[in-house]
């Protein structure tokens, strides 16, 4: 049994690679399960599952929320937020969008991975509607607005004045196609 662990023997440099790819294979779920326990990278959640949020403020405190858009380096299209930045009180319920144009010359399906910064802010960010939920498949050329509504947890810290809500598009069109979408 020694020498097929022997990383010098065939069997050893099989077991290696078995290995190597078991890890890269649980790295993903392993990271994401590291950030929900540490609260790092600011993962969003899904949709809220509340009651029905808030429509007006049920806090004085202001809080500004500046939006960010990125897009993958292999996914050329225009994406931007309608606003900068928004204030609002907490509980206040706020709707915005992000543009997007897609700039191939053929239909492209791509998917929005939201981060908030501070990272402890993510789980005071309740999104009511988000694009992020779904894939967005725009065709060649086709110009989209794409919504977002949320509210601000009561129960954000109070020395969380300012937050930044940032969206990274990536090009999903052959995962999209192998699922049937």
């Amino acid at each position: 049994m020694k020498r097929w662990l022997n990383p010098t023997t065939p069997g050893g440099l099989i077991a290696i690679v078995v290995l190597m790819f078991g890890f890269g294979f649980m790295l993903v779920p392993l990271y994401d399960v590291f950030c929900e326990v540490t609260g790092l990278n600011g993962k969003t959640g899904g949709p809220y599952q509340g009651a029905a949020s808030q429509t007006e403020a049920v806090d004085e405190r202001q809080v500004t929320v500046q939006f960010v858009a990125n897009r993958n380096a292999n996914l050329p299209w225009e994406f931007a937020p309608e606003q900068e930045e928004i204030k609002l009180q907490i509980g206040e319920r706020k709707q915005t969008a992000f543009y997007v144009s897609n700039t191939y010359d053929h239909a492209v399906v791509a998917q929005a991975i939201p981060s908030v910064s501070p990272a402890q802010a993510a789980d005071y960010l309740n999104k009511v509607e988000c694009f992020c939920f779904q894939q967005q498949p725009l065709q060649a050329g086709e110009q989209k607005g794409f919504p977002l509504v949320f509210f601000l947890d009561p129960d954000l810290p109070e020395e969380i004045t300012k937050l930044t809500l940032s969206y990274t598009l990536f090009d999903i069109s052959d995962r999209a196609a192998a699922e049937g979408y």
